[in-house]
């Protein structure tokens, strides 16, 4: 048997958190990447762009809802649809 580790909010928010984001612990992955988008808008986040590209080449473990909060609020933020 095969056990995958899927890419869960928590996972994106640590990412996340790792590169200075201030994110509560609470939070979902829809206000993770509200934030991350919101900081890298306002101050830029150094690393953020990579990290999520990186990200987005495993959408194949990653939760629906980590992978449609990063189309909707970060993607458009780097000139990606």
């Amino acid at each position: 048997m095969m056990i995958v580790d899927l890419i869960d909010g928590e996972d994106f928010r640590q990412r996340l958190v790792s590169l200075g984001v201030r994110i509560p612990e609470e939070a979902c992955p829809e206000s993770c990447a509200r934030l991350a988008a919101g900081c890298h808008r306002a101050r830029g986040v150094e690393g953020l762009e990579p990290a999520i590209r990186d990200l987005m080449q495993h959408t194949d473990v990653m939760l629906p809802s980590v992978r449609e909060a990063i189309e909707r609020h970060l993607l458009p933020i780097f000139g990606s649809p």
